[in-house]
């Protein structure tokens, strides 16, 4: 292959990549719009309230708790070569809090929910029921999209929250009964350590996870070509994609809450 023609796909990559992009953007900006607009349908909204928030808490918990064990483990053991075991209490609470808990509900959520709004929606348009919609004078993206979203945004900040008691309970568990920490001093150090500005980045996190998750999902399902091809291609592509930003965002979102 002559530079030319080596120079000429990799543009052809790049701006192939930065369409999509472009895609992508214009398509949260729409369902962003659709949100604030009536006609609303609430009934859309509560079941996907109930399948995003209230049938991802056992993953969440189980994931959280074992996660909190884990890390109260690997404290303690690590802190043992420097004499520091009594850092543990601060460390899991800052860890899951901080990092942990949001990146792993997000994870989870992008694994479970993602996967689940692409295979649905992209099965929708295989089988021309998105036509029908727009026959019947339904926009998709306020009857499919907005709900989703907008359940999306509101309960996956909730979810981690609760991922982070648990995983903080997981390591209050393991410290207590298998390391020999007093359980009062362990819960004073805490909420001692844990500060108001921990607990909102963690929220924020997780809104933004969430939103990400389910406008992921959302697009390549409207986007999935056809056949049971198309709706594969679509549900691995979306868990891929939201993964990948959602690490990406907790990144910046790290940065911008805990760079002073």
């Amino acid at each position: 292959m002559t530079p030319i023609a080596l120079l000429a796909r990799l543009g052809r990559t790049a701006l192939s990549a930065l369409a999509a992009v472009g895609r992508a953007a214009l398509f949260a900006l729409s369902a962003f719009s659709h949100m604030l607009r009536p006609p609303f349908y609430p009934r859309e909204l509560f079941q996907a309230l109930l399948n995003i928030g209230w049938l991802s808490l056992p993953v969440v918990g189980l994931t959280a708790i074992f996660t909190g064990g884990a890390l109260a483990l690997q404290i303690y053991a690590g802190g043992a070569r420097f004499n520091a075991e009594a850092v543990v209490p601060q460390i899991v609470a800052i860890g899951m809090v901080r990092e942990l808990g949001p990146v792993l509900v997000g994870l989870m959520i992008a694994a479970r929910v993602t996967s689940s709004i692409a295979a649905e929606i992209a099965t929708m348009k295989v089988t021309e029921q998105i036509d029908a919609l727009v026959t019947l004078s339904t926009h998709p993206m306020k009857y499919l999209v907005a709900p989703r979203v907008l359940a999306a945004l509101v309960t996956v900040p909730v979810l981690v929250a609760v991922g982070d008691i648990i995983g903080i309970l997981g390591g209050y568990t393991v410290a207590t009964q298998n390391l020999g920490f007093n359980p009062a001093a362990y819960l004073k150090n805490t909420v001692d350590f844990l500060e108001a500005h921990d607990i909102l980045s963690s929220l924020t996190k997780g809104a933004v996870f969430g939103t990400i998750a389910a406008l992921m999902g959302c697009y390549y399902g409207m986007t999935s070509g056809r056949g049971a091809q198309g709706v594969g291609r679509a549900t691995k592509g979306s868990v891929e994609a939201a993964a990948v930003l959602i690490l990406a965002a907790n990144f910046v979102l790290t940065g911008v809450f805990f760079s002073l």
